[in-house]
């Protein structure tokens, strides 16, 4: 074996020529990979006693993609179309050996290859939309020849991989491989050189392609179909118009277009932000004060307290991932009512094609439900989700602590309440944290890990490796002359999933009715639509109305009536409002709260409050958070107009906070190193 550069060898088994990927922990395409591939093909080349090539990878994993720490920064040579063409266009017999996952760059060169085989339990695609890109190593002109324009466009715009017998049944692989990988590959090898068969370069092959030629519908039925979920996103569009490239356009042309867009994406603001949040998403993991070596308690048996909306979903959380559940609930009623509900989920999920039957019952088989609190005792986690009130949760952990074994950890779901003084309920606070998951739990991937005075650090670890202002606001714009249509839909044209009226009407209004009445705080058109009895969706009226069962709000003009009378009660005169003075009143103080909370600890990064409001408030990651949003209009802008609004009401409420100020000045930002 011969070591090519650092991460790539070079070996030959008889008259096959092997060639070695070792770059852990993915196999990213880093310049030294590429070097090594361009170096290593060339040298099999020229061996006489070499008849083919196979290009495998170490690891868990074949090529994943890009080294995406490279983007930005200035080209080094050899780059991935220089790697391409001496794949491409060299004198033997190329075989791209394919296990875990070929994403991205990496499938893109295995394109390039004459040939691909692969295990049934590979993942191959083209995942760059996600990060606002497009594929810009010839994916938008291969792919289309290999399994058709439809197929192209649905995993390009998507982005979502397919598993290995799929690329063998579209055409993407050539055989899947049973048993050791490199020896089937080499096996492959063999039989193409013994059956003399021609080299089989993608890019001339063209009957796919030529059978979309002259059909327009394809493209714009395909752009109606996927309209909503890509609303706000420019990548989408770019993968579209590359791939119609590849229909309309020769191999080289066809290229050409594919990097003009690559380009576009690259430099556009919401690639910036889409490329700034995976990063940001992957540092939410990573404590300080809490080493990755830090031992995570093993979770074999779970227990969740409430059978509720919030107690159902934390239930499938852990079921599907394996774990078994208990869920506790005080009467058989509302336990048979919530696991009922929970099942309901799961075969909603079942008819929608994501589980089958049989995952339904697995799933099912892993959550068993009691009314015997005592049942929780070899639980080696605990989440409580009972009502969100201080006295019910005290009481409930005074319970855990008689009845939770030593190493239990115990934590609470609890969204708005003191974590410290739930956990002086028990002798043990160091167990317990708070483990917010955010509504729908069954679907949201955020998970608020929040740490008490006395948290022990394996206590977050294991929470940590379990999950990896505006309302009053809202309210002030309608009394002084907003309508909550007007409100809602500033903030979904700004690329929220909701606005924060239906939000509340989702939730349930009685849920912060029940709040603020403990707390002794009041929100004046909130409380009166709860006494009428309108608490949201499921009651079919709140902020809005919802018909027959329609969970689209309506503007009801009653709700216009009691803003108005609520308004003269407190002698607001009403005006009208623009859509950009309502934008920066409901986000530029979401911008000044993460500042408070970055000065005051609670947040380690400003990137970690990003990726809550993504995951768990649908801030559109095209715009990558919050902070990073505020970065780019400057904070400067964002101080200025919260001085003139603290100016113009006279409350202290919009006073910037100290590091905000202090960034504003110093022309800095909140992700400034």
């Amino acid at each position: 074996m011969t070591q090519i550069s650092q991460s790539v060898s070079l070996d030959r088994q008889g008259r096959i020529a092997v060639v070695t990927v070792n770059n852990p922990p993915v196999n990213a395409l880093s310049h030294h990979v590429r070097q090594g591939l361009r170096d290593a093909i060339n040298q099999a080349a020229g061996d006489a006693g070499a008849a083919a090539i196979v290009i495998a990878c170490a690891g868990r994993t074949f090529i994943a993609g890009a080294d995406i720490t490279e983007f930005g920064k200035p080209p080094q040579e050899p780059t991935l179309s220089q790697v391409q063409d001496v794949i491409e266009r060299g004198p033997k017999p190329i075989v791209a050996a394919i296990h875990g996952t070929a994403l991205g760059g990496g499938l893109e060169l295995a394109m390039t290859c004459h040939w691909r085989v692969a295990v049934k339990t590979a993942r191959l695609g083209q995942p760059e939309v996600k990060l606002g890109l497009i594929p810009g190593g010839g994916g938008t002109q291969r792919l289309p020849r290999l399994v058709g324009v439809e197929k192209a466009l649905a995993m390009i715009v998507g982005g979502d991989p397919i598993g290995g017998e799929e690329a063998k049944r579209l055409g993407l692989v050539d055989e899947i491989v049973d048993g050791d990988l490199t020896a089937g590959a080499i096996a492959f090898a063999e039989r193409v050189v013994n059956e003399k068969r021609p080299l089989r370069k993608v890019r001339d092959l063209g009957d796919k392609v030529a059978a979309a030629r002259g059909k327009p519908e394809i493209f714009s039925e395909f752009r109606k179909s996927v309209a909503r979920q890509t609303r706000g996103f420019k990548a989408p569009e770019a993968c579209i118009r590359a791939v119609e490239a590849a229909v309309s356009l020769p191999f080289d042309q066809g290229l050409a277009r594919e990097r003009e867009l690559f380009v576009e994406t690259l430099n556009s603001p919401e690639s910036k932000a889409q490329r700034y949040f995976f990063f940001a998403e992957r540092e939410a993991a990573k404590i300080p004060d809490v080493p990755a070596e830090t031992p995570a308690a093993e979770i074999r048996k779970a227990a969740v307290i409430g059978a509720g909306t919030m107690g159902g979903g934390i239930a499938m959380n852990f079921a599907n991932v394996g774990i078994p559940v208990t869920v506790i609930e005080v009467a058989s009623e509302a336990l048979d009512r919530g696991l009922g509900v929970v099942r309901k989920n799961y075969e909603a999920t079942a008819a929608k094609g994501r589980l089958t039957k049989d995952d339904v019952e697995k799933r099912m088989g892993l959550i068993q439900g009691t009314t015997d609190f005592n049942a929780l005792a070899d639980a080696d986690l605990v989440v409580e989700a009972v009502f969100e009130e201080m006295p019910i949760k005290k009481d409930v952990f005074a319970r855990l602590d008689k009845v939770a074994k030593a190493s239990a950890v115990l934590a609470t779901n609890t969204s708005t309440l003191d974590v410290d003084e739930i956990a002086a309920a028990t002798r043990r606070p160091e167990s317990v944290v708070g483990m917010h998951f955010f509504s729908p739990a069954n679907v949201m991937r955020l998970l608020e890990v929040v740490r008490g005075e006395k948290s022990a650090k394996p206590a977050i670890a294991t929470a940590m490796a379990i999950g990896r202002q505006r309302g009053k606001q809202s309210e002030r714009l309608l009394l002084e002359g907003a309508s909550p249509q007007q409100v809602d839909k500033v903030l979904t044209d700004f690329g929220l999933p909701m606005g924060p009226f239906a939000m509340s009407d989702l939730a349930g209004l009685d849920v912060g009715w029940r709040i603020r009445k403990g707390r002794g705080e009041r929100a004046p058109v909130a409380d009166r639509l709860c006494e009428m009895g309108r608490f949201g969706q499921k009651t079919g009226s709140g902020f809005f109305k919802y018909e027959g069962g329609d969970r689209t709000p309506k503007p009801d003009p009653e709700v216009d009536r009691i803003v108005a009378e609520v308004s003269r009660e407190a002698g607001v005169q009403r005006r009208s409002i623009s859509d950009d003075e309502i934008r920066e009143r409901l986000l530029y103080p979401m911008v000044n709260e993460g500042a408070k909370i970055l000065e005051e600890g609670k947040a380690i990064r400003a990137s970690d409050i990003d990726v809550i409001w993504v995951y768990g408030y649908g801030w559109p990651v095209y715009r990558g958070g919050p902070m990073f949003w505020a970065d780019q209009i400057g904070l400067k802008t964002i101080r200025d107009r919260l001085l003139a609004f603290e100016k113009q009401t006279g409350s202290d409420f919009w006073r910037p906070a100290p590091l905000l100020n202090k960034l504003a000045d110093q022309g800095r930002g909140f992700l400034d190193k």
